[in-house]
């Protein structure tokens, strides 16, 4: 059964570009034949990386036959010889129309509202594109996307989050839910793997990377939260790169999206139920798994429901862990951490979680994304531990002020983890001119 089911039929032509040339189109049609005969000789590749390597072979070698059939006069010339091989690789094996933009490392996320209404994010900021699809074109395109993922979107499941061979990020829903088929897909950027990185862009200053260096090393467990696209699954890939080579990390999402700098690393993700309504794996179930694997560390990508309660339980089992959470601000993330575990039945009590949560966390990283399009951690506060009034008590140790994020004055009151593994916070926040 494919990826949408009884929706559509696939076009004749499916993923082509409205400008593409009859040209660049017949040789597109040669390539297809070739690589249908091909699979069903069995000679052609298997799939994924292999698969696109197998076309490109092809794609070349229809381009320079179509040149030498130009060269005698057969056919018309084509313009750009280079542009006419990548544009049948990406309505052949790749995105078609979409494809210019995947490749477009100034692009940040694709979303379609509708078939003339594309859009794609650069710097953080919103762009609508020339392109123009058709209804059956945008369907195809999400048929393609999920191929390899094995998850669906059909009416009894109208919205599907997916991973893209890339990495990227797929999230779709469909009529009657939404008007129109709605497609976003976010890139996730590889280029931004470590806290220096950070520091060299400007969204993180060299003294605060060095405390969080020094914050992961020593094991603490760390909230990253912020808005949506504030830069919060960059930031925890960037805060694990600091771990220790040695450290075994287990990553839990809904779908793939960090990819860590770490040696051994585990990822998990989320699964749909199947037709018959068996076979779901939630994030709760996997966070449990997780613990099961020898981990040094736990990465919860987001924790939105129920599973807050399993990554605190977790948390308070010695594990350290760091995860993301949407937010308004730093204090509000704390709030919310308290909040989702009571989702999971009437016998959980406030009582228990939010001193859970202030015992287990031991800092807090605020992101935030400006109108300029410019991301940056605005926050970082450190729990005491304690509970006032059932308030959970924390202190800035860095604020933004301006363009530059600045230290507070402040230290950590929790300081078993550091002396543990013989750090000492004071050296990095005791003197703000040595930075």
């Amino acid at each position: 059964m494919s990826a949408v089911d009884n929706l559509c039929e696939t076009p004749a032509v499916p993923g082509i570009l409205p400008c593409m040339t009859d040209a660049v189109r017949q040789i597109a049609d040669r390539v297809r034949e070739r690589v249908r005969l091909d699979d069903a000789v069995g000679s052609g590749a298997a799939g994924g990386a292999a698969a696109r390597v197998h076309v490109e072979r092809i794609a070349r070698d229809e381009v320079r036959r179509y040149t030498e059939l130009a060269l005698g006069g057969t056919v018309p010339l084509l313009a750009d010889e280079r542009a006419a091989e990548a544009e049948v690789i990406a309505a052949v094996s790749g995105l078609g129309p979409l494809q210019q933009y995947l490749d477009d490392p100034a692009v940040e996320e694709i979303w379609i509202n509708q078939p003339h209404r594309v859009f794609v994010a650069r710097d953080g900021k919103s762009e609508l594109t020339p392109l123009v699809l058709t209804e059956g074109e945008v369907r195809d395109l999400v048929e393609r996307m999920l191929a390899d993922s094995g998850r669906r979107v059909d009416i009894s499941q109208p919205f599907v989050d997916a991973s893209l061979a890339d990495g990227s990020r797929l999230h779709v829903v469909i009529p009657d839910v939404s008007r129109a088929w709605s497609v976003n897909i976010r890139k996730f950027s590889s280029r931004i793997r470590e806290l220096q990185q950070l520091v060299a862009l400007g969204s993180l200053s060299r003294q605060a990377a060095e405390f969080l260096r020094m914050s992961v090393l020593a094991g603490c467990n760390v909230l990253v939260a912020g808005a949506t696209q504030s830069g919060k699954t960059t930031m925890l890939g960037a805060l694990m790169s600091a771990a220790r080579r040695t450290d075994r990390v287990i990553t839990v999402e809904e779908t793939f999206e960090l990819d860590l700098a770490v040696r051994d690393v585990v990822a998990m993700q989320c699964r749909q139920p199947s037709l018959e309504g068996s076979g779901e794996i939630t994030l709760r179930r996997l966070i449990k798994e997780a613990l099961r694997m020898r981990p040094d560390r736990i990465v919860v990508g987001e924790v939105r429901e129920a599973e807050a309660l399993d990554l605190l339980l977790a948390l308070n089992a010695g594990v350290p862990g760091a995860c993301s959470i949407h937010a308004n601000s730093a204090r509000d993330a704390l709030a919310k951490l308290s909040t989702l575990p009571l989702l999971a039945g009437r016998n959980i009590d406030a009582g228990f979680i939010v001193p859970t949560v202030a015992a287990c966390i031991d800092l807090v990283v605020f992101c935030e994304l400006d109108r300029g399009g410019t991301r940056y951690v605005s926050e970082i506060l450190a729990l005491s531990g304690a509970v006032n009034a059932g308030v959970i008590e924390a202190s800035a140790l860095f604020q933004r002020s301006g363009a530059e994020l600045l230290p507070t004055g402040g230290h950590p009151a929790k300081l078993e983890k550091y002396r543990a593994a013989g750090f000492d916070p004071a050296i990095v926040l005791g003197r703000a001119e040595q930075w």
